[in-house]
Formats: structure tokens, sequence, C-alpha cells
């Protein structure tokens, strides 16, 4: 098993970052603006959905202020029994993110693109916390035919 691993710094308090996680229009406002679902309940479903296609993720953790985490229960083959976790501290005046997409059963070239996608749109929910302004799809950084 491999996991795609990210580690950012935002400038906010970690309530601020956990409720971009946890809220449909946190997670609209960085990710994608076609979401919805239950981000904030256990065992919720959550439906993210882009252009070419997408990903539903149920609840399994939830930490206030500490921790999110998801398990990819429908989307990619190649996501599905996957898990999105991730765990906040403070720094400082940051709230470190320290981001995995774990349980990849082996790194194949879409596991690469996700990888720097996952990057994009972690700088995205920064912005989003920051300044008020993400970059969700369909306003991303586009990096192949894949989006």
């Amino acid at each position: 098993m491999v996991d795609i691993l990210h580690r950012v710094g935002i400038v906010a308090p970690a309530a601020d970052v956990y409720a971009a996680l946890t809220t449909v229009d946190g997670l609209a406002g960085w990710w994608t603006t076609d979401t919805r679902g239950k981000p904030g309940d256990i065992d919720g479903i959550i439906e993210f959905r882009f252009g070419p296609g997408g990903f539903d993720m149920k609840v399994v953790e939830l930490d206030p202020d500490q921790r999110v985490r998801w398990e990819v229960v429908d989307g990619p083959e190649e996501w599905i029994g996957t898990f999105i976790d991730w765990n906040l501290s403070r720094t400082g005046e940051y709230t470190i993110v320290l981001f995995k997409h774990e349980g990849w059963r082996e790194p194949v070239e879409f596991m690469y693109h996700c990888t720097t996608k996952w990057g994009v749109f972690l700088q995205s929910m920064k912005a989003l916390v920051e300044t008020g302004k993400g970059a969700p799809d369909p306003h991303d950084v586009k990096i192949s035919d894949w989006h």
C-alpha cells in the first residue's frame, strides 16, 4: 500500500480549518462547487462532483479542531476503499494540516495525478480559510486532460 502525504500551514484558528472540512459551504469553497451531503455527521455521506466524474466519502471520524477522516465508498476504482485523513495541530500562528490519502494498492499513473491535484486543492483550502476565496473545481488549476 502507498499513501499520498502533504503538509500545509494555514494562518487561522484550527476551528476555521475544521469548518472548511466539515461543512458543505466550506468544502464547496475549496474543493468542488458541486458538493452535497452531511460532512459534519459520523457515517454521513459527502458527494463531490467534478466535470469528469466524482467521489462519495463516508465520514468515519470527527474530532473537533483536530481530525477528520473519510472512507472513499464510490468513485474511481483506485480510490474505493482508500481513506482521506486530515490531522490538525497548532504551531505559533499556524494550523498545521497533515493530509494523508492512504491505502492506494499501487502507485499507478492516476496516483501521480491525484498527488499533484491534492496539492493544488490544499492550496485552495489555505486561500479560502486565510482570504475567504478558494479556487474549487471548476476554477482550479488544470494540470492535464484528467483536470
